[in-house]
């Protein structure tokens, strides 16, 4: 649970300083730097003695969908979005997570669909500190809402099927796992980078660019998804389904205190205590009980 309270505070600036900062690099060469620099934090970990092939190619899959393609989707969305449109997108997630838990343990965990709902619902209420509601998001461009509901579903599915992949026992610690992710996850961003490096060539960055990239590498990336995926397996799917929404009103407070949005305070503890609420009920379960009432 401490794992994901820091991941959700470390992501909370990405929507912002990659609208801000990065919006004008080609998303691939983005994506190929931020993970690549991910994929050299946990180099040192890469172990072949311990994986079989079938484990490293498991987890190098895992970390190519929950990551790379992630990434792919999720950086092309800022061309046509804005930060709080990408931001408010996000809130279905939560209802993913728990769909997919549900679909491979052949059931229904009504209590947990209804806390990611509540997640959601309070997330939602929360992004109105940025004026932004139902009607502003019916402006946003579709293609950009496509993006992310498909950013969103590969970053769902990958922390569902890694806590299922650990769960049985691959014999390996989290550094010395999620290094196979970075590398499926790195693997996805070169291979799509490569038609922009070859038609623009590599871009001209300026120190601050730089900078924001390695935050998004080493820290957000490389720090922030390895504690993600530590965390999600020592929760229940339901805490882990709210938790997915608790980096997006942290990215507006982002917004409103560094980059100079106008705030509606009433709304953001509204939707808080919301998200509060979902979090305590889902919270009433630990890992791996199932709740009373599933179909």
């Amino acid at each position: 649970m401490v794992n994901l309270l820091i991941v959700s505070f470390i992501w909370a600036a990405s929507f912002s300083l990659i609208k801000t900062y990065l919006v004008s690099v080609p998303p691939d060469i983005v994506n190929a730097v931020r993970l690549g620099l991910t994929l050299a934090v946990f180099l040192p970990f890469l172990s072949w003695k311990k994986v079989h092939g079938w484990k490293a190619m498991e987890l190098t899959a895992i970390g190519a969908i929950q990551f790379g393609a992630m990434s792919f989707f999720y950086t092309r969305s800022f061309g046509t979005l804005q930060a709080h449109e990408a931001a408010l997108a996000t809130i279905m997630t939560p209802l993913y997570v728990i769909l997919l838990d549900d679909l491979l343990e052949h059931r229904i965990q009504w209590l947990f669909l209804g806390c990611a709902l509540l997640s959601a619902l309070g997330t939602a209420i929360s992004l109105g500190i940025l004026d932004v509601g139902l009607k502003g998001l019916g402006m946003a461009s579709p293609k950009g809402l496509l993006l992310i509901q498909a950013s969103n579903l590969c970053f769902a599915a990958g922390q569902v099927w890694y806590r299922r992949a650990m769960g049985r026992g691959l014999g390996l610690g989290n550094a010395q796992a999620f290094a196979w992710c970075a590398v499926g996850a790195a693997l996805v961003a070169g291979v799509a980078a490569i038609p922009s490096l070859v038609s623009r060539g590599l871009p001209v960055l300026g120190r601050i660019q730089l900078g924001v990239l390695f935050y998004l590498g080493v820290i957000a990336s490389g720090m922030g998804f390895f504690l993600w995926n530590v965390g999600a397996r020592k929760v229940n799917a339901g805490v882990l389904a709210v938790m997915n929404d608790l980096k997006i009103p942290s990215a507006m407070l982002v917004a409103v205190l560094l980059f100079g949005e106008k705030a509606a305070w009433i709304r953001l503890g509204v939707g808080g205590a919301i998200m509060c609420l979902a979090w305590w009920l889902a919270s009433r379960f630990p890992r791996g009980e199932k709740p009373v009432g599933r179909g």
